[in-house]
C-alpha cells in the first residue's frame, strides 16, 4: 500500500491537465494549510514573507495552468522595467511611447491566446477562406493579471504613484494566489502599500475571514455546483430536449449559479488574504439587490466595473463630450467588458445589451421627471429580470443554444406535467429559492454577525468552523466543478 502511495502523492504535486488547482479542491486545502504554519511563523519576518508568499504563489499558478507560469513572471519583469523607465523619463512622448509598448504588450499576449480562433472564425466567415484555427489554451488568470498591470503603468504614467523598488515587491503584488487567477482585480495603489507593512491580525480578522472563506465555500461548493449540474448544465448543453418549463428554471438557476460562484470564489479570495493580514475590497455586494442597471454595475464585479470605469470610459471622454458621445462611450465600454469575458459572439451581445441599457437608464436621469420612475419593488424586479434575461446569452456556449433556450421559454411552455417536473426537481427548486432569500438579507447583517464572532472564545469559533465543514461536506456536489470565471 505504501508504495502505491508515494507515486500518487508524487504525481499530485505536478499540474495536471484534467485537474487544475482552485480553491474548492482537496490538495489546495493540505496545500494551504502546510503553507500557512510556515507563514504563521515568519509573518513578522517581512523579506522572507515575501519571498514565501511569491514562491507559493507561484506554484499555485503553476498547479492551475503548468507552464503558462513563464507569462506572469515575464509580465511583471516587463511592466517593472517599463514602469521604472516612465517614472524616470521627463520627456513626455519618450514616456508615452513607453506607455504604448507596456498596453501592446500586455493586450497583445491576451488577444493573441483569447482572440485568435475568433478573429479566424470571423475571416473565414466574411472571405469564405478556410484558415486554420489554432486552438490555443488560454493561460489561466490572463484577462485578470493583464487588467493589473495595465492599470499599474497607467498610474505610474499618470504621476499616481512611484513605482516599487524591489522587484520581489512586484511579483507579490501580480502573482498574490488567492486574487491571481479571478481576482477581484487589485489596484496596485490599494495593494502594494499593503505588502510590507507590520502585520497584527485581530480576533476581528479571524472572525472577517471565517465568515467569507467558508459562507463563500457554501455558495460555490454547495448552491452553485448543485444547481449547475442538476438543471442548468443538462438544459444549456441541449435545450432542444428540454421544454419551457426547464428552460425557465435553467435560466433562474444560472442567475443564482454564477452569481454564488464566482463571488463565493471572490469572498474566499477575500476571506484568506484577511487571515493573511491583506485587505481586498469585497467584490459583489448583492447586485440583485439593485433597481437600477446602473446601481447593478456598482455591485456586481465591482472590482472589473470599476477598473472599466476608471481606464476605458473616462478616458474615451466619460460624460464630458456630449449626451450622445455619452451614451456611445457606455456602450463602447461594456461592448468591451463584454468581450473582455470571451471569444463568443454571446458575450458580445451581453455587453451590448448592458450597454444600451446604461444609456438608456443614463437618459431617463437626464430628463428629470418622475414619468419614467417605478416603486422601488418594481424597479428591483425590473432591474432583475433584465440582468437574468441577458444571462441567456452568457451562460450557452453558442448563440443558437441562447436562441433555443428563449424560443422554448415563449414558445414551448408545456405545463401538461408541470406537477411531475416540481416533484421531482423540488429541491432544486428549494435550493435556487434558498440562494434568493440569503442574497435578499440586508448587507448590514454580514458585518453584524463578523462582530458577534469575534467577540467569542476560540472554542466558539472551532465549532463554527466544524458546523460548517460538516455542512459543506454533506451538501457538496459530488464532483467538483471548475468555477465559470476560470475560463476568462
Amino acid at each position: 500500500m505504501q508504495s502505491l502511495s508515494w507515486p500518487l502523492l508524487w504525481n499530485e504535486l505536478f499540474y495536471q491537465s484534467d485537474n487544475p488547482l482552485v480553491f474548492n479542491s482537496a490538495f489546495f486545502f493540505y496545500a494551504f494549510t502546510l503553507f500557512f504554519f510556515i507563514y504563521a511563523w515568519l509573518y513578522q519576518k517581512i523579506t522572507l514573507r515575501i519571498i514565501l508568499v511569491s514562491f507559493f504563489s507561484l506554484y499555485f499558478f503553476y498547479k492551475a495552468c503548468g507552464q503558462y507560469v513563464v507569462f506572469i513572471l515575464l509580465a511583471a519583469v516587463v511592466d517593472y522595467q517599463l514602469s521604472h523607465w516612465i517614472h524616470r523619463w521627463q520627456v513626455q512622448w519618450k514616456r508615452k511611447a513607453l506607455l504604448i509598448v507596456s498596453i501592446l504588450l500586455n493586450l497583445g499576449l491576451l488577444v493573441y491566446f483569447k482572440y485568435t480562433d475568433f478573429f479566424i472564425e470571423i475571416w473565414n466567415d466574411w472571405k469564405g477562406d478556410s484558415l486554420q484555427y489554432l486552438h490555443l489554451i488560454l493561460p489561466v488568470g490572463i484577462s485578470f493579471y493583464t487588467f493589473e498591470n495595465l492599470s499599474y503603468t497607467l498610474d505610474v504614467y499618470r504621476r499616481h504613484f512611484k513605482p516599487v523598488d524591489r522587484f520581489i515587491d512586484y511579483l507579490f503584488f501580480l502573482s498574490y494566489f488567492p486574487k491571481l487567477m479571478m481576482g477581484p482585480i487589485v489596484r496596485a495603489a490599494d495593494f502594494i502599500p499593503q505588502i510590507r507593512q507590520k502585520i497584527t491580525l485581530t480576533q476581528e480578522d479571524v472572525a472577517f475571514g471565517l465568515f467569507y472563506v467558508f459562507t463563500g465555500c457554501f455558495k460555490k461548493m454547495v448552491i452553485s455546483d448543485l444547481i449547475y449540474t442538476n438543471i442548468v448544465e443538462v438544459v444549456f448543453d441541449d435545450p432542444t430536449r428540454y421544454n419551457g418549463l426547464y428552460a425557465l428554471t435553467a435560466v433562474y438557476g444560472y442567475a443564482m449559479v454564477i452569481y454564488c460562484d464566482f463571488s463565493g470564489y471572490s469572498d474566499m479570495a477575500i476571506g484568506i488574504a484577511r487571515w493573511m493580514g491583506f485587505k481586498i475590497e469585497v467584490n459583489f455586494l448583492a447586485p440583485y439587490q439593485s433597481a437600477s442597471i446602473t446601481e447593478f454595475w456598482r455591485r456586481w464585479h465591482i472590482s472589473l466595473s470599476s477598473w472599466l470605469r476608471d481606464y476605458l470610459y473616462i478616458p474615451l471622454g466619460g460624460n464630458r463630450k456630449g449626451i450622445v458621445r455619452t451614451y456611445m462611450h457606455l456602450f463602447i465600454t461594456m461592448l468591451l467588458g463584454g468581450l473582455w469575458h470571451g471569444a463568443n459572439w454571446t458575450f458580445v451581445i451581453w455587453g451590448a445589451l448592458h450597454g444600451i441599457a446604461l444609456a438608456a437608464d443614463k437618459w431617463r436621469l437626464s430628463l428629470k421627471t418622475t414619468f419614467f420612475t417605478l416603486p422601488k419593488w418594481a424597479s428591483i424586479l425590473l432591474t432583475f429580470h433584465f440582468v437574468v434575461f441577458c444571462w441567456v446569452f452568457f451562460g450557452p456556449d453558442s448563440f443558437e443554444k441562447s436562441y433555443i433556450v428563449l424560443h422554448q421559454i415563449f414558445f414551448n411552455m408545456d405545463l401538461t406535467y408541470a406537477m411531475e417536473f416540481i416533484a421531482h426537481y423540488q429541491w432544486i427548486l428549494d435550493l435556487i429559492l434558498l440562494a434568493m432569500l440569503l442574497h435578499w438579507l440586508p448587507l448590514r447583517w454580514n458585518d453584524i454577525i463578523i462582530q458577534k464572532m469575534a467577540q467569542q472564545k476560540a472554542w466558539v469559533l472551532w465549532l463554527y468552523v466544524v458546523a460548517m465543514l460538516i455542512a459543506i461536506a454533506w451538501g457538496k456536489a459530488d464532483v467538483p466543478v471548475t468555477p465559470i470565471y476560470l475560463q476568462f
